[in-house]
């Protein structure tokens, strides 16, 4: 009897799988996990094509990397997340996924352990066009998420945590980030809870538009170089934000713009609305501005750092202060406590020149989720506010014309 190899058998049935969604003409959902015909997500992007809907068990699946080359590709864990723990391998020299398709979304997916040859091994490298990622964990590889430059790209990442990935910079000199986009068109990152890198950058992006919008971006058990670096500058909306530095910072600024290129470039943007900026470093800085910008800060809580570097800048209704009236500091929890100093002292911060709202409808609700901004009264400075319960109701804006900011869009 000639024996027949158990994963050459395993293959075929695949394949007439496959044969046979590719004659019917539409799109395919393929299952994967440890009670499905496929077991692994990697024998998925073998067989799944354009269009396709692979959704992943939650569960452990260690060691198992893939290329995904499929466009319009929905990548999905179901019933909780599925776990990718690379424990040091990678895809193609490069990470645990690598996305070269266009318009793929991710959601529900943990990463961890990618390491790489260059030092920059990532959960996901992205070489496609457009990418949406949502409600997904990296942590722990030398890069979070790294993508190329694109010019004509989009990318978008909602409800996620980034933390702890990193390279030994004193004992290999390379610096891995939790979040590093190359050059493309647009980046917006929504409700995001990113933190702990160390010694390398929290957000790191050379994107032509940036929206950072009611995330949670800090130090809180390991010191990052910067909490977010724009180092070619371009376009920055930062609204709704948390931001902490620690005392241990490798650099005294908490934000950089234009530290690389673009420094006379201009025509561009830097604007700062409603964040809470708390930095414990003693010598610390709230923002390093590289370029020739004006930036502009309206309604922003800063605490615990000079006001070096913001000489320039077009400053409207900010506090500043060497403490505040925060529910737990020591916690990071930095919403306001009754008697705050930050209660009903902004301003409808209006419409920026690109057409996009600035004043904060939404703001972060740990971990990685958001809710609707609720007050009475003058708008609070700062990420949070505060109001009795019997007297909230929603922030609207009465700019009819303005574009509205991201909020959560449900998976399909």
């Amino acid at each position: 009897m000639i024996g027949i190899d158990a994963k050459a058998l395993a293959y075929c049935r695949w394949g007439l799988v496959l044969l046979l969604y590719a004659g019917s003409g539409d799109c395919a959902t393929w299952q994967v996990g440890p009670s499905q015909e496929l077991k692994l997500p990697s024998q998925a992007a073998i067989v799944a094509g354009n269009d396709d809907i692979v959704e992943i068990d939650a569960g452990l699946y260690p060691n198992d990397v893939a290329t995904w080359p499929q466009h319009r590709l929905i990548l999905r864990g179901v019933g909780g997340r599925a776990h990718l723990e690379a424990m040091g391998n990678n895809a193609e020299g490069k990470a645990t996924w690598v996305i070269k398709g266009d318009d793929v979304t991710i959601e529900s997916i943990e990463f961890s352990g990618a390491r790489a040859k260059a030092l920059n091994g990532a959960g996901i490298r992205f070489e496609g066009t457009n990418l949406t990622i949502r409600d997904s964990h990296f942590h722990d590889n030398q890069m979070g998420i790294l993508t190329g430059a694109n010019p004509s790209s989009e990318i978008t990442i909602e409800g996620s945590e980034f933390n702890d990935n990193t390279v030994d910079y004193r004992l290999l000199g390379k610096l891995g980030h939790n979040i590093y986009i190359g050059g493309i068109k647009r980046f917006t990152l929504n409700h995001c809870y990113v933190h702990d890198a160390n010694t390398g950058h929290n957000v790191k992006s050379r994107a032509r538009e940036n929206y950072l919008l009611y995330n949670r971006i800090g130090d809180e058990t390991r010191a990052s170089s910067y909490l977010v670096d724009f180092p070619d500058g371009g376009e920055a909306y930062l609204i709704g934000n948390q931001f902490r530095q620690s005392a241990a910072s490798e650099n005294r600024a908490m934000l950089s713009f234009a530290a690389e290129h673009n420094q006379t470039l201009p025509h561009q943007t830097l604007i700062l609305i409603n964040n809470t900026l708390v930095n414990d470093k003693p010598d610390g800085m709230f923002l390093n501005n590289h370029s020739i910008v004006r930036p502009i800060l309206i309604n922003n809580l800063l605490v615990g750092a000079s006001l070096i570097g913001l000489e320039s800048s077009d400053r409207q209704h900010n506090i500043v202060a060497n403490s505040e009236g925060f529910r737990n500091r020591g916690a990071f929890d930095y919403r306001l406590s009754a008697g705050a100093s930050a209660i009903n002292q902004g301003i409808d911060p209006g419409v920026a020149t690109n057409g996009f709202l600035l004043s904060p409808a939404y703001q972060y609700r740990h971990p990685a989720r958001i809710e609707k901004r609720l007050g009475s009264g003058a708008l609070d400075v700062g990420a949070y506010e505060f109001a009795p319960s019997d007297q909230l109701s929603p922030r609207g804006h009465t700019h009819p014309h303005a574009r509205e900011q991201s909020s959560p869009v449900p998976s399909r």
